[in-house]
């Protein structure tokens, strides 16, 4: 059986760590506030981008010679891009996409495609490298708190591969954000674009007919080669939106479970503590009763 001075020294470290599993929490609360309202800010110029790239789609005359938007016949290449964190302490948030990602992979080479990867977060590049795969393009250092321009590097990236015909497919792996205590792990075709990204439902042909005709300037073609790179930008960054809150809550979630064991566990050895110490009683007065008798 542990001494007393053993058990109130696992219970002064239990006590530090639990400090620190409770800054985590207050911490990554913050962020996640500040992620949500990023994601909420997003949300109307993501939509407003593919309202625009509808209304031009259907005024241009062929698109079918954009780099973007072209399908392959044969998909010999694909590109698997997982969305990552940089640091760890977030239970099962790195794990689960790395698992989806390496699935993708396994269907892929099944098929009797290849697979190449750009990788987004420290802890996705470690894992894959670990596994001897080759990842010759990685992005770490903004997974926390990712800007535009974070997303703009890895759609340019990405769009480079796909135009040059290096890869055939992009697939990006995220978790989605649901809430604190959920995340869903996401894989989503981002190249070659959807063609259904042109069309328009019925309710906005019918809102557009309203308005009346447009007159672009320049070509509609021209302008929706420029906007289509956007689009992915967009695409990206709302992913690395997503995936940053993910983490947060993830975070928030597991260092809360922590500090809660934390608790839990030196109630438990506080408890083994008070018996050590009234055993150590009980005995001090038994040596004292038997060395009165002894001498009496």
């Amino acid at each position: 059986m542990a001494s007393v001075q053993d058990l109130k020294r696992r219970i002064r470290s239990v006590t530090n760590t639990r400090k620190i599993t409770r800054a985590l929490e207050l911490v990554a609360a913050a962020k996640l506030r500040r992620a949500q309202t990023r994601i909420e800010a997003m949300r109307p110029y993501a939509d407003t981008m593919s309202d625009l790239i509808a209304g031009v789609g259907r005024a241009a005359s062929s698109v079918r010679s954009l780099p973007l938007l072209q399908q392959r016949e044969a998909i010999e290449t694909v590109l698997i891009v997982p969305l990552t964190g940089d640091r760890g302490l977030a239970g099962a948030f790195n794990g689960q996409v790395v698992r989806r990602a390496l699935a993708l992979e396994r269907a892929a080479e099944a098929e009797g495609q290849k697979v190449r990867w750009v990788v987004v977060g420290k802890k996705g590049r470690s894992t894959l490298a670990f596994r001897g795969r080759d990842v010759r393009d990685s992005y770490v250092g903004f997974a926390d708190a990712p800007s535009y321009g974070d997303a703009q590097a890895v759609a340019h990236r990405v769009a480079e591969l796909y135009a040059e015909a290096e890869v055939d497919r992009v697939v990006l792996v995220y978790n989605t954000y649901v809430s604190a205590l959920t995340q869903t792990v996401t894989d989503r075709d981002v190249l070659p674009i959807s063609p259904e990204v042109l069309e328009t439902d019925d309710e906005k042909r019918r809102e557009n007919a309203l308005r009346g005709d447009f007159i672009f300037e320049p070509e509609p073609e021209e302008i929706l080669a420029r906007l289509l790179p956007v689009y992915l930008e967009t695409q990206v960054y709302r992913a690395l939106l997503e995936s940053a809150a993910s983490f947060q809550g993830a975070q928030m979630t597991a260092m809360r479970n922590a500090s809660k064991n934390a608790g839990e566990l030196i109630d438990r050895v506080t408890l083994q503590m008070n018996r050590a110490r009234q055993a150590e009683i009980t005995q001090e007065i038994l040596e004292v009763v038997a060395g009165a008798e002894a001498l009496s």
